[in-house]
């Protein structure tokens, strides 16, 4: 069996999302958010999904808020990690 390409980690769209938001590809290379990503990621449960609006119609806001907060808290804790290590620059 072949795993399909559709199928994806829904955190992997929260956590570029955010970065998107915070306008982080401003202020940092490629290495450093490709190490941040992977950082960010690690820290983080999946949440495997095949299609979006899977996500977007049965996600309880609840759930949501929950998935964004630990987004935002990975992502935090990520940055002082690698500021703090000089991973990349």
């Amino acid at each position: 069996m072949r795993i399909s390409d559709d199928i994806h980690n829904y955190y992997e769209k929260m956590v570029v999302k955010q970065f998107t938001e915070m306008k982080l590809d401003d202020s940092y290379d490629t290495d450093f958010m490709a190490d941040l990503t992977c950082v960010v990621l690690n820290q983080l449960p999946t949440r495997y999904i095949r299609h979006e609006v899977d996500m977007a119609f049965y996600l309880p806001p609840s759930e949501r808020f929950e998935m964004e907060t630990k987004v935002n808290k990975a992502i935090s804790r990520s940055l002082k990690f690698m500021k703090q290590h000089k991973l990349s620059s």
